[in-house]
C-alpha cells in the first residue's frame, strides 16, 4: 500500500491537505522534518502514515497524558496497535507493555518526556526495532516557546538509543528562534521545514475594550447557541464564571489543571457531548482537543503570549465555518496582567536566597554533591521560611531549566501492596495481631495477585470498607510493612529533589545569572508583544498575529474588530429606531444592557439611537433608569 491508500482505508479522506503529502514523502525517505502546521491542521497524520508503511514501531512523545490517550484510542478504533505508557502503569504492566511492543506487532509507543528520563525505560526501548521518531508538541524544547518544558531537552538520549531512526518535530506555533533551538536540542541533521501560514480565513480576531466584561460575555453567549470555550487565567475564576453562568442559565462546565482526573473527564465529556456546550477553563485545558464546531473562544483574561493566544484560538472554526476569537480587557485587567509578570521575573537575588535555604532545608553541606533523591513539600517548605508560594516555585523551577536540579512530581504516584510472604505466614501473623485480621481479609477479598505481584490500593475504598479514617488505613499498612508481612509504598503529593551540581551557593546562582537575566527580558518581551496586539487598534488584527510569526504575504482579513470598524457605514438610526421600538411591543421596560442583548446591533449605534428616541419622546426614562415607551 502507499501513502494514499492508507489515508483511503484508516482515516477515510479522499485526499491528503495541504502540505501533509509532501512531509510523508520527506519522512519517508528517512530524514529529519520539522512540520509547522496550525492548529487542527492533521499533524499527526504526517508522523502516523508513514510509521504504518515501515516495519517496527514509532516513538511519539507527547506531553500530557490526556493527549495521548486520546491518540491511542483513536488508533484502537481503528485497529491499529497502540500504548501509551504513562504514571498509570506499575511497573509489572510496564514490562508487559514493552514485550506486548516487541513482539504483538503493535506500530505505535505513546511516552511522555518525563518517563524518558527514566533508564529502565531507555534500556526497554533500546531492545525495540524503531522506525520512526515523532516529536510533538515541540515548541516545548525552547526557552522561546510559550510552554518550555525543562525534560524536552532530554529527548536527545533517543538519538543515542537509536542513532540511526529519523526525528519528526510537530507543533502548531514556533518563531525562527524556536525553530532554531528544535533543530540543536533534538540534534537534527539535513532536515527539512515544512512551514504552513497562520492565516485562518474563517477566524475572526476581535478585541473589545469593556468595563463590564461580565456583561459583554452575557451579551456574547445570548447570541451564539454553539460550543464555547472561556479562557481564564486562574483555577479559582474558572469555578467562579461557571457558576455565574448557571445562575443566568448557561449550562456549563470548568476545567483546570487542579481537578482530580476524574472530574477532568467528567466536564470534558459533558462539553464533548454537549450536555454543557460552555467550557470555563485554564490554560490547562486545550492541547489535543480536537472539537470540529467549536464557534467562540473568548479569553477574559489577557494570554500570557502570541504563541499562547494563537494556540487557543486556534481552537474555534475546524470546520472550515466562520468562528470567532474574541479578548475582553480593561484598564483593571491590564494592571492585573502587568502585576503577574512582574511576580512572575525572578531576580538573581531571590533565586540566591531560595537556593540557599534549600541546601539549609535539606541539610546539604557546603562542597557536598549529593547523589541522593529529597522528598520536599513546597508548602511546608514556603511556612518555614516564611516566602511566597509563587515565587518559591517560579524560582525553583529557574533553577531545574538551569541544570541546578532535577523536580520530579509525584502527584499521580499510587500506593502500592505486596505480601512478602505465604498464605501462612499471613495466617501465623492475624493469630497473633488481631487488629489487623480485618484490613488483611479485605485486601485479599478486594485484590487479586497481591502475592505475586506489586498491586495499585486506594486506601480511602479501604477505609470507606472498614467504616475507618484514611489516615488509620495507613498507620495499619505502614506497621505491616514494618514487621515484613507486606512491601508498601503510600501515595505521595510531595515531589522529589536531586540536585546535580555542587553546592556552592552565590557562585552556583553566579555561574547561570546571564541566562537568569535573559529569561527575565524574554518574559517581558512576550507580555509587551501581546499587549501591543491588544491595545493596537489600527492595523487587522490579523496581519498583527501573522506578522509575528514573520509571514510576509499579507492583506486585510476584512472580518476582525479593526476591519470591520474602518469599513463601517454611517448607521441608518431610523432602521435601527424602528427596531428598538418594536421590541417594546412584548416588553414593557427595558434597561440598556438588556436593549443591546436583544438587538443584534452595534452597541454605541444603539445608545445613540435611545437618545434619539428620549429627544423624539418616543422613549423616556424611569426612576430606575430604565426605558419605557410612551403609550400614545
Amino acid at each position: 500500500m502507499n501513502a494514499l491508500e492508507i489515508l483511503q482505508k484508516y482515516w477515510k479522506h479522499k485526499n491528503f491537505r495541504n502540505s501533509q503529502e509532501d512531509i510523508i514523502n520527506t519522512v519517508i525517505k528517512g530524514n529529519d522534518v520539522i512540520a509547522l502546521l496550525p492548529t487542527g491542521g492533521g499533524k499527526s497524520i504526517c508522523y502516523q502514515i508513514p510509521a504504518l508503511l515501515s516495519d517496527g514501531i514509532c516513538i511519539v512523545i507527547s506531553p500530557l497524558i490526556a493527549l495521548m490517550q486520546d491518540q491511542v484510542n483513536n488508533l484502537i478504533s481503528k485497529e491499529i496497535k497502540a500504548i501509551a505508557i504513562t504514571s498509570k502503569l506499575n511497573e509489572n504492566e510496564i514490562i508487559i507493555a514493552f514485550d506486548n511492543l516487541r513482539y504483538g506487532n503493535y506500530k505505535f509507543l505513546y511516552l511522555s518526556p518525563e518517563k524518558l528520563q527514566s533508564e529502565f525505560i531507555q534500556n526497554k526501548i533500546k531492545q525495540l526495532h524503531v522506525n520512526l521518531i515523532a516529536v510533538d508538541e515541540a515548541h516545548c524544547i525552547s526557552e522561546w516557546g510559550h510552554d518550555f518544558r525543562p525534560s524536552y531537552l532530554q529527548l536527545a538520549i533517543l538519538r543515542t538509543l537509536h542513532p540511526k531512526t529519523n526525528f519528526i518535530a510537530l507543533t502548531a506555533t514556533a518563531t525562527t528562534k524556536v525553530i532554531k533551538d528544535i533543530v540543536i536540542h533534538l540534534q537534527l541533521k539535513n532536515n527539512k521545514l515544512y512551514k504552513e501560514t497562520f492565516n485562518r480565513s474563517n477566524l475572526a480576531y476581535q478585541v473589545f475594550e469593556t468595563e463590564d466584561i461580565l456583561f459583554k460575555l452575557k451579551q456574547i453567549l445570548t447570541k451564539i447557541n454553539e460550543p464555547i470555550i472561556i479562557y481564564t487565567s486562574t483555577q479559582k475564576q474558572t469555578k467562579a464564571i461557571s457558576d455565574y453562568l448557571t445562575s443566568i442559565h448557561f449550562k456549563s462546565s470548568y476545567y483546570h489543571g487542579g481537578l482530580s482526573t476524574k472530574n477532568k473527564e467528567i466536564a470534558f465529556k459533558n462539553w464533548m457531548t454537549e450536555k454543557t456546550r460552555i467550557m470555563v477553563a485554564t490554560n490547562a485545558f486545550g492541547m489535543g482537543i480536537d472539537k470540529q464546531n467549536v464557534k467562540v473562544v473568548i479569553h477574559i483574561d489577557i494570554p500570557n503570549s502570541i504563541e499562547n493566544y494563537m494556540q487557543e484560538a486556534g481552537r474555534a472554526g475546524r470546520s472550515g465555518k466562520k468562528s470567532f476569537s474574541v479578548i475582553l480587557f480593561n484598564k483593571a485587567t491590564i494592571d492585573i496582567f502587568e502585576k503577574k509578570i512582574a511576580k512572575n521575573l525572578i531576580g538573581i537575588n531571590d533565586v540566591k536566597q531560595i537556593y540557599k535555604l534549600l541546601n539549609q532545608h535539606l541539610h546539604i553541606a557546603k562542597g557536598e554533591l549529593s547523589l541522593k533523591q529529597y522528598a520536599f513539600n513546597l508548602e511546608q517548605f514556603c511556612v518555614k521560611y516564611q516566602l511566597n508560594s509563587t515565587r518559591t516555585f517560579n524560582a525553583i523551577n529557574l533553577l531545574e531549566k538551569e541544570g541546578v536540579l532535577v523536580v520530579e512530581q509525584n502527584y499521580n504516584r499510587k500506593s502500592v501492596i505486596q505480601f512478602i510472604g505465604g498464605n501462612k505466614t499471613v495466617l501465623n501473623y492475624i493469630k497473633r495481631h488481631a487488629k489487623s485480621k480485618d484490613l488483611i481479609q479485605l485486601i485479599l477479598r478486594s485484590y487479586g495477585g497481591v502475592f505475586e505481584n506489586r498491586t495499585t490500593i486506594n486506601e480511602t475504598y479501604l477505609a470507606s470498607k472498614l467504616n475507618t479514617t484514611k489516615f488509620n488505613v495507613k498507620r495499619q499498612l505502614q506497621q505491616l510493612n514494618k514487621d515484613k508481612i507486606i512491601f508498601y509504598t503510600h501515595q505521595s503529593n510531595d515531589t522529589n529533589l536531586l540536585f546535580l551540581v555542587m553546592r556552592e551557593d552565590a557562585i552556583t546562582i553566579n555561574n547561570i545569572s546571564k541566562n537568569i537575566i535573559q529569561r527575565n527580558k524574554t518574559k517581558q518581551q512576550k507580555a509587551t508583544d501581546i499587549l501591543q496586539y491588544i491595545q493596537n487598534n489600527t492595523q487587522c488584527r490579523n496581519k498583527q498575529l501573522l506578522t509575528y510569526f514573520e509571514e510576509t504575504k499579507l492583506k486585510n482579513c476584512a472580518i476582525c474588530d479593526v476591519c470591520l470598524e474602518n469599513k463601517k457605514t454611517i448607521p441608518n438610526l431610523k432602521n435601527l429606531a424602528e427596531k428598538v421600538l418594536y421590541i417594546f411591543n412584548k416588553n414593557s421596560e427595558l434597561s440598556s444592557k438588556e436593549i443591546v442583548i436583544l438587538l443584534d446591533e452595534n452597541e454605541s449605534d444603539i445608545i445613540q439611537t435611545l437618545q434619539l428616541l428620549l429627544e423624539k419622546k418616543k422613549l423616556y426614562l424611569t426612576q430606575t433608569n430604565n426605558y419605557k415607551k410612551y403609550n400614545i
